[in-house]
């Protein structure tokens, strides 16, 4: 096995929030914890001429992101119990709930905002990419349940080969820094990450 990578085609994802809803009930997640989030982020104006109001530069596109299992992942080096993992083989990186402690360290270095804190049990939890699954040949289930196909699961090298053109980060993901283990191909109005002009325009409760 080699490492595992998602690709996502934001040139045609909708934010219909399947692969958001699958991943919960996957783990059997409260509405306050989101293990993938879809963004959406947009930007642009309406002007007024005359009695009608016209749009400049008005765009808007989603981001369905999850844990990136990064090659360098920020938050393996901010756990001071060594409580998360980066598989050998397939490249997953997991947390051990037994181990946590609960400092939330993992969440401050995580520049994806990715590990969220369990309150009910005192620790962090995050994507794990369905290790299950995969481990049985499978794919996650936010891959299998994407309704419009914009998702895909794989090694990272050959989805790299059969996405030449793809990249690593749009807005509003981070510059990356840690090696992520994400292909995207960008959305027509997608802008570089560290180069945006929008915003997330998503509801605080759907993040």
């Amino acid at each position: 096995m080699g490492q595992k990578a998602f690709y996502v085609d934001t040139s045609v994802c909708t934010g219909c929030k399947t692969c958001q809803i699958a991943c919960q009930d996957k783990y059997d997640l409260p509405a306050a914890l989101l293990f993938r989030k879809v963004y959406q982020y947009g930007g642009g104006s309406w002007t007024q001429k005359g009695s009608y109001y016209v749009p400049e530069g008005v765009f808007a596109y989603f981001v369905s992101a999850a844990c990136n299992h990064c090659a360098a992942p920020a938050c393996i080096t901010s756990c001071a119990p060594e409580a998360i993992i980066k598989d050998p083989d397939t490249g997953i990186v997991h947390i051990n709930t037994d181990a946590c402690i609960g400092c939330r360290s993992c969440e401050e270095a995580c520049p994806y905002s990715i590990p969220v804190f369990d309150e009910i049990h005192g620790v962090d939890r995050k994507c794990d990419m369905c290790e299950d699954y995969v481990l049985k040949g499978q794919v996650p289930a936010c891959v299998e349940a994407c309704t419009q196909r914009v998702m895909q699961f794989g090694e990272l090298d050959e989805l790299k080969a059969m996405y030449p053109d793809a990249v690593d980060a749009i807005e509003p993901l981070p510059v990356p820094t840690t090696g992520p283990s994400l292909l995207m191909k960008p959305h027509k109005d997608a802008q570089a990450s560290g180069t945006g002009t929008g915003y997330i325009m998503s509801m605080p409760e759907e993040l």
